[in-house]
């Protein structure tokens, strides 16, 4: 009976997490889905609970080592103020079909301010923190010393065309990096994309108040620009939208079908994964906080079968592979298809497969070529004597295509 009740409990608390959706935590100064900030600066945490109810939820945060481990900090250590922080400022859906309740919270604010640097989560809960609905993180940067990236095409006997090196100087905006040297590393990730990551790197030369990182294994695959739609007006298609419908009450968006394994690079603008909701109807801007709908959008994927699985991922699903957005094959149309329920608005995706290691291939449907536009971002992490935490010294990003170097 007590496994039973256990089994209860735990499906309960799926189905009532799937409830939530569209969350997003960005920069309100950068108008930037990367959620880094220096002291002094907030973020915007927001998202819908589709029982359009009215809860109250709760959040606090965690603070994690540069790998992204538990350091065991207490709370104490990490922030001042309350441990959890109430959530109550939302607002009802106006004018959807999908009724839903959203929610906003400014952080860190008067309840609740981390007072180190370093990787973070917040996490919003119910009942219970170790119960938590969702987590996101994110970064709290220093600001002591900046990070410039140089970016350019390096030439591999195997894979002439595919792959990016990325080169980083750190430079002390005060004081002797050197003292310091031997408790540094640096983590760099592409696209906002924690599963691609090239973590703990030694500076490889070091000079007074400059690190230099110019190892040859700093490469990252380019993969290609991402897939695209825009629904933000549900009436009309466009955009790569072949098809709107409202159906059982119900929003439906039938995309164009993307082609797998394209041979050659193709330019074409994106934003490297980010997603923004928006709606728009008749020329007329509306409130996309509360006012954008929802709505079943149909992916497609002209393709013979093949023996991996493939996932529909981008920066609104933080990149994390699930049964909600694998695609499946459908034998009749020849096509891979899927359906995910989604805020209207512009979003940029990814087709990725799944190897039998576990680990994921960005560029294996999509494509893969050096030319790729591509987001890098940098994080110095150090831990000077006498600290028990590992602080984030800097940060830095580079956006700008690759120039035809070798």
């Amino acid at each position: 009976m007590k496994t039973l009740r256990i089994l209860l409990l735990s499906l309960g608390g799926l189905v009532y997490g799937q409830n939530i959706q569209s969350i997003q935590l960005f920069n309100p100064q950068t108008n930037d889905e990367t959620p880094v900030i220096k002291f002094g600066e907030q973020l915007i945490l927001s998202f819908d609970d589709l029982t359009n109810a009215s809860e109250i939820y709760r959040y606090t945060i965690k603070h994690y080592d540069r790998n992204w481990n538990d350091d065991n900090l207490f709370f104490t250590e990490i922030a001042n103020g309350s441990m959890n922080g109430l959530l109550d400022q939302f607002q009802y859906s106006f004018n959807t079909l999908q009724p839903y309740t959203h929610y906003k919270l400014t952080f860190p604010n008067d309840k609740i301010q981390p007072k180190i640097s370093g990787n973070f989560e917040l996490i919003v809960y119910k009942d219970s923190a170790d119960r938590p609905l969702f987590k996101r993180r994110f970064y709290l940067v220093e600001d002591a010393a900046s990070l410039g990236l140089n970016i350019s095409r390096i030439a591999d006997a195997k894979n002439p065309n595919v792959n990016q090196r990325v080169e980083v100087k750190a430079v002390s905006k005060g004081g002797d990096l050197s003292s310091n040297v031997n408790s540094m590393t640096l983590n760099v990730m592409q696209n906002n994309n924690p599963n691609v990551v090239i973590s703990n790197l030694k500076p490889s030369s070091v000079s007074g108040n400059q690190l230099l990182f110019q190892q040859m294994n700093l490469t990252f695959p380019g993969d290609n620009e991402f897939y695209y739609f825009d629904n933000k007006n549900m009436n009309t298609p466009a955009d790569m939208v072949r098809a709107v419908e409202v159906k059982d009450g119900v929003n439906q968006t039938y995309l164009h079908p993307v082609w797998a394994f394209p041979l050659n690079y193709q330019y074409q603008p994106d934003v490297n994964g980010a997603w923004y909701y928006r709606r728009n109807d008749l020329g007329r801007e509306r409130e996309a906080e509360r006012e954008a709908d929802y709505s079943w959008v149909h992916f497609y994927l002209d393709s013979d079968p093949v023996e991996k699985e493939i996932y529909i991922l981008g920066g609104f699903n933080g990149f994390k592979p699930g049964k909600e957005n694998q695609m499946q094959y459908d034998a009749a149309s020849k096509q891979y298809v899927a359906k995910i329920f989604l805020k209207q608005g512009f979003y940029n995706y990814v087709l990725a497969t799944k190897e039998s290691d576990g680990s994921l291939n960005f560029g294996e449907v999509n494509g893969n070529f050096w030319q790729t536009e591509n987001l890098y971002q940098a994080f110095l992490y150090y831990t000077p004597f006498g600290r028990n935490y590992d602080g984030l010294m800097g940060y830095g990003e580079f956006r700008t295509p690759v120039g035809n170097k070798k």
